[in-house]
């Protein structure tokens, strides 16, 4: 606020807390309870504040454990004389906004106004314990770390907030997953397991880790057989492939970093299928879940080895849990909230009728939860150890002495008017010893010296399965890493009782290539298939051979077997239905010039010029018959004679209708004063003799073709290479486009006078059927030539058929249907005065 130089703290978050006034306050995050979702964002109104809920005991635990920690601080006069420490605990509720929110409300204070502005005095927290999210602990760290304010976090591991430039204030308790790693890789350099699967979660913590793993895993000569990404979502589809992978693979040995809500669905899966025989190696994340211990998957996770954080046990915190108090102050909201959740009640301020009320006086003693268990102490513990390096770090550094400080001039810092990053200076060198004897500090990347515990999942008397400590594995002071296992108390989840084999000498089964993994060990190698057309026929081989130009490979791909030769023949369904529209066309043809023959000195039959019908009806024959040559397997015959009886049966018939067309447009003329000598060009001499000479030039052709380059069949392998499609080669491109050529000149020149002459009286009305009829004969051969291209090996052979077979009986329904319908339906209209009398009428 200008006007009066104050700050005025904007508003406050809805926030779940502990609280505890002191001289100088740590600020706290913990995984207290879960926000199922954040409230819908409308961006038209401010949104809602979430509402956190399932309450999670064992994390309640680690919150009342920095409780605990500050109070045994506050009440040891050899550490931190003189000054009393407080705290200011947030709930994030598993969620990156609400952790976010709550270390900004921690480092910039709750005070309504503020009005020193030179910022003296200490700051609102002099450090944060957590968060123990890896995400959250990335997102915080990264703002924190340009202030200088110190988080030390209890859970999070992943190894990229080693990096000190990005992350400068960042220290943890827990070891880096770098170091949890190596751990891993230890206990399966131990056992000579050098051939593993890997599954990993996918967010920053099994990402990261399952990067360092395939690395470490590497120097020892390991590999990694198959790496699968776990789904968040719960992928039905997803985690049933994953499991057909595990099922697959020759690996025994499956190293998983998850968490166990992302590992679950994938040991349902499995128990459902009865996949077992597997030695699961945990993660911290999951190798001491309470959630995985069920009876029911011991047949998949029994004998799990798994990496645990140390287990430490701290004097004094079992009566401190049982003597927890709820109280009024609105700062202690997340003490209020437990309370409800252990008994199951309401304070009276909350309570909805008919619910029990809470009364602040029940028993804690009588209960058995995760809260009051301190067998297992390893979060709370490392929740324990970040509290005392803080407070190790505040007791050093007023410890200085005034010129002899680490600071500009030698000086030390002011406790009156304490910076961040001084506090940051002394944690960077804390050494001390915990009252169980483990020995704190970090090194340069903030990381704690790593020790882990080596866990054993074991089946008890009753069938329960519980975890035992089998071993330690301890980084050491100097990096070097030591495995200390009790080979006598593990337990193997197989009937002989022993560890499993998995070793990267598997060999390649026969179909498959080894292809070792460049820049890798020897043993890294992938079992490539080979590919279509290769076999390999011995076990190991490290190339596959391809099969010669008539064989395949077959589906197991270890044997060259013959191709399968393709054509169009008779047996097939597609050759059955063509032969059949062949014969079916010539019955037509036959019957039509049945009926033509018995009515030859009617009317309609003679206007019609009736022999150069019976020599179009001839030529149509001819086209359907040719069909059959294109069926079956190719002969050099078949060959030569298809494509020859194709183009002279279509020049004939094409040129058949042209002289028709003539002759019609001759006969309108020479009934004209001044066309009466145009007939004599058109007797029945000039019109064989037409038809004669355009069928010799196709002739020519064909002879002059086959002569040449005839077609021959051929074994071709290029449409389909698994098999080998039998066609005809025409030999001479030039040669068939020839062919297709003249029958298409003849074509235009047939369809361009009828349809100059498709507007002439009722009684020369042929043109208007000849027009249509090569109308349809030009569409059908014009669509042919780009289907013909683009079809492979036996449709070519289909399409021309198909079009040989659509033009003839296009030319067949256009031109004779209208005749055959007036001399078999009506014979009435089959008379000279009726057709003279439509003409006459027409004049």
């Amino acid at each position: 606020m200008a006007n009066s130089g104050t700050c005025q703290l904007q508003r406050h978050f809805k926030l779940n807390s502990m609280h505890q006034d002191g001289e100088l306050i740590i600020g706290g995050l913990f995984e207290v309870q879960y926000l199922k979702a954040f409230p819908e964002l409308s961006f038209r109104t401010e949104p809602e504040l979430p509402h956190c809920e399932h309450f999670y005991m064992t994390s309640f635990q680690q919150a009342q454990t920095m409780v605990f920690a500050i109070n045994e601080i506050n009440n040891n006069h050899s550490l931190l004389p003189n000054i009393t420490l407080g705290y200011q605990i947030y709930d994030n509720c598993l969620r990156l906004g609400v952790a976010f929110r709550a270390a900004i409300d921690l480092i910039s204070g709750t005070e309504e106004s503020f009005s020193n502005l030179n910022c003296t005095g200490p700051p609102p927290v002099i450090g944060i314990i957590g968060d123990p999210g890896s995400t959250s602990s990335i997102a915080i760290s990264s703002v924190l770390g340009l202030f200088r304010v110190p988080m030390v976090s209890y859970y999070a591991t992943c190894s990229c907030l080693s990096a000190r430039k990005k992350y400068p204030s960042f220290f943890r308790t827990i070891p880096s997953d770098a170091f949890q790693v190596r751990a891993m890789v230890q206990i399966l350099r131990q056992f000579g397991w050098t051939w593993v699967g890997l599954l990993y979660s996918d967010d920053d913590y099994g990402i990261y880790a399952a990067q360092s793993f395939y690395q470490d895993v590497q120097l020892f000569g390991g590999c990694v057989a198959f790496s699968e990404i776990l789904p968040n979502d719960n992928n039905g589809k997803e985690i049933q492939r994953i499991v057909e992978v595990i099922q697959g693979s020759t690996a025994k040995v499956v190293v998983v970093f998850s968490t166990s809500s992302y590992l679950l669905p994938v040991v349902d899966e499995m128990l459902l299928k009865n996949v077992t025989g597997r030695q699961w190696i945990a993660s911290e994340a999951w190798a001491t879940s309470p959630v995985l211990l069920n009876p029911r998957l011991k047949p998949v996770l029994g004998g799990t080895l798994g990496i645990a954080i140390r287990r430490g046990e701290i004097q004094g915190l079992g009566d401190f849990l049982l003597r927890l108090r709820p109280g009024n102050n609105s700062q202690n909201s997340m003490v209020r909230i437990f309370w409800e959740n252990m008994f199951g009640c309401k304070f009276e301020t909350e309570g909805r009728e008919g619910e029990k009320i809470c009364t602040g006086q029940e028993d804690l003693s009588s209960t058995d939860t995760a809260y009051t268990d301190i067998s297992e102490l390893r979060a709370s513990y490392n929740v324990y150890k970040a509290v005392y390096a803080l407070a190790h770090a505040l007791h050093d550094l007023m410890k200085c002495e005034d010129g002899r400080g680490p600071f500009s001039g030698n000086s030390c810092a002011n406790i009156n008017n304490l910076q961040p990053w001084q506090v940051v200076h002394y944690l960077q060198k804390v050494n001390f010893t915990t009252g169980f004897g483990d020995h704190v500090s970090f090194d340069k990347n903030g990381d704690a010296l790593a020790i882990y515990d080596v866990m054993n999942w074991q089946t008890s008397a009753d069938g329960s399965i519980i975890i035992r400590t089998v071993g330690v594995v301890n980084e050491g002071a100097a990096g070097g890493r030591v495995l200390t296992l009790d080979a006598d108390a593990l337990y193997w989840n197989f009937e002989t009782n022993n560890p499993p084999r998995s070793v990267c000498s598997e060999s390649c089964p026969p179909g498959t290539r080894r292809a070792t993994r460049k820049g890798l060990p020897v043993c890294c190698f992938d079992c490539l298939p080979c590919a279509d057309g290769e076999i390999s026929n011995i076990t190991d081989s490290t190339e596959c051979i391809a099969c010669q130009d008539e064989f395949w490979s077959n589906p197991e791909k270890n044997k060259c077997i013959p191709k399968e030769v393709e054509f169009l023949s008779y047996e097939d369904p597609l050759g059955i239905s063509l032969t059949t529209a062949s014969l079916l066309g010539t019955c037509f043809c036959a019957l039509v010039t049945i009926v033509f023959a018995h009515h030859r000195k009617t009317p309609v039959v003679r206007s019609n010029n009736s022999e150069l019908s019976f020599l179009l009806l001839l030529s149509l024959k001819l086209c359907f018959l040719c069909v059959l040559l294109y069926i079956g397997q190719p002969q050099l015959w078949m060959c030569q004679l298809r494509h020859a009886m194709f183009g002279i049966s279509f020049v004939l018939c094409i040129s058949s209708i042209l002289v028709k067309t003539m002759v019609v447009i001759a006969v309108f003329k020479s009934s004209q004063p001044e066309g009466k000598a145009t007939i004599k060009w058109f007797g029945a001499a000039q019109q064989r003799g037409t038809v004669l000479a355009l069928t010799a030039l196709q002739v020519v052709i064909c002879a002059v073709w086959l002569s040449t380059a005839s077609p021959t069949p051929h074994k071709n392998s290029q449409y389909i290479r698994s098999k080998i499609v039998y066609e005809c080669a025409i030999g001479s491109v030039a040669g068939f486009s020839m062919l297709l050529g003249y029958i298409g000149l003849l074509a235009a020149v047939s369809f361009l006078l009828a349809f100059m002459a498709r507007n002439l009286p009722d009684n020369f009305n042929e043109a208007k059927f000849i027009t249509f009829s090569m109308l349809i004969f030009c569409a059908v051969w014009i669509a042919f030539v780009p289907a013909y291209v683009s079809s492979p090996g036996k449709y070519s052979v289909a399409v021309e058929i198909f079009a040989i077979l659509a033009s003839s009986f296009g030319l067949l329904v256009a031109i004779f249907a209208p005749k055959c319908y007036i001399i078999v339906l009506h014979p009435e209209r089959n008379t000279k005065k009726a057709i003279m009398g439509r003409a006459s009428q027409k004049k």
